[in-house]
């Protein structure tokens, strides 16, 4: 390898290295990037009533607060209201848990009485355990102000790529070279499409699940059914992971009360989990956006373990951009177009041959055109 190429491969290494060193940064741009996509299209429509670009973006991000907040306000002040009243509870429930295991033991086999034995010292451990979790409270405060400030700036970074988007885009489009640059603006386009329509049909799917768990633990009589609708529907945003964990605050709340309703309150979440992979999902994904459901989990698992939480968060779109720039710029433009020399050279003597008939078909044109001007 010559001098040029070792150091534009050192470059490469070097930048790839970077980009590792920051990429909590590259996800958060990526994620204000995906938000921004989506709220660009309300803002269009809110231009499409002849209101400027400026108004539509303030409205815009007005209205993004203004849910981000309603939510908060509303799922909060309970939550903490039911922590409060279930670490006061604690002694009571896992004296009932005792009970409980007492009762087990006197119906079930010796070997699952081992099995139990060994959750109920478990459970014996949880006091412990919230005790360490009281004493790292500076710790959590610390980790608390992380998450707000990359949230602030997130938010931030959302506005100015909203406010102004072709900038950014431009800058993009020339990182490529000049012959591609068409392409790759094809390329974006389909991959807002994408971006646009997953954002529907998710949001589709969080608003059916809330409304059905909702009813069920409604009828359950599950304190909290509302809250806990609302985080069902909000944790569905994580596929595969987000529904497992919605199960754990009603389950939980339910066992304060009677351990038969723990139990069908679990059963519920597995009824409304298989009703959106079989019948919810998939309809409502063919119209969106065409994903496998098997590429679907593996993204979840690799972008997770690779980039933690913001991974496992932004999986799905990350997998929908990478699936596009694959099957566009790989497969379409590189692998379609990769021929042999035996192909090259078939196909460059079919063109000779075209161009040599067409030379033959016009030189004997302009002899019969001469023919003619002749006799004439």
């Amino acid at each position: 390898m010559r001098f040029g190429q070792w150091l534009g491969v050192f470059a490469f290494i070097i930048s790839v290295y970077i980009l590792w060193q920051i990429h909590q940064i590259v996800l958060l741009v990526f994620g204000a990037v995906v938000l921004a996509t989506v709220l660009n299209r309300i803002v269009i429509l809110f231009q499409r009533t002849r209101m400027k670009r400026g108004v539509a973006v303030g409205l815009t991000v007005l209205l993004l607060l203004l849910c981000i907040v309603g939510f908060f306000a509303l799922i909060f002040p309970p939550i903490i209201d039911q922590v409060q009243k279930l670490v006061d509870l604690l002694p009571l429930s896992l004296q009932r848990l005792r009970l409980w295991f007492d009762w087990i033991q006197t119906v079930v086999p010796q070997q699952l009485v081992d099995n139990i034995r060994s959750l109920e010292g478990m459970t014996q451990n949880l006091q412990n355990w919230a005790s360490r979790l009281f004493s790292n409270f500076f710790t959590i405060f610390n980790n608390s102000l992380n998450i707000l400030l990359n949230f602030l700036l997130f938010l931030v970074v959302t506005i100015m790529f909203l406010v102004n988007p072709a900038p950014y885009r431009r800058v993009f489009v020339l990182a490529f070279p000049a012959f591609y640059r068409r392409r790759v603006e094809e390329i974006l386009s389909e991959c807002e499409s994408s971006l646009v329509g997953w954002i529907r049909g998710t949001l589709f799917d969080m608003l059916v699940i809330a409304i059905v768990s909702y009813i069920g633990l409604l009828i359950l009589q599950v304190p909290l059914p509302l809250v806990n609708a609302l985080l069902a529907g909000l944790l569905e945003f994580i596929p595969n992971v987000g529904p497992t964990l919605s199960v754990f605050p009603p389950a939980l709340l339910a066992l304060l009360d009677t351990p038969w309703k723990a139990g069908a309150v679990i059963i519920l979440y597995i009824i409304i989990q298989q009703f959106e992979g079989l019948i919810l999902v998939p309809m409502v994904m063919k119209q969106q956006v065409s994903l496998l459901p098997v590429f679907t989990i593996l993204s979840v698992v690799i972008f997770s373990s690779f980039f933690g939480f913001l991974g496992l968060f932004l999986a799905i779109p990350l997998l929908i951009v990478v699936q596009i720039w694959l099957k566009e710029a790989l497969v379409k433009d590189i692998l379609n177009q990769w021929q042999s020399k035996e192909q090259k050279k078939e196909q460059e003597d079919k063109k000779q041959e075209l161009i040599s008939q067409a030379v033959t078909g016009e030189i004997y044109m302009n002899e019969v055109d001469n023919r003619r001007k002749g006799k004439e």
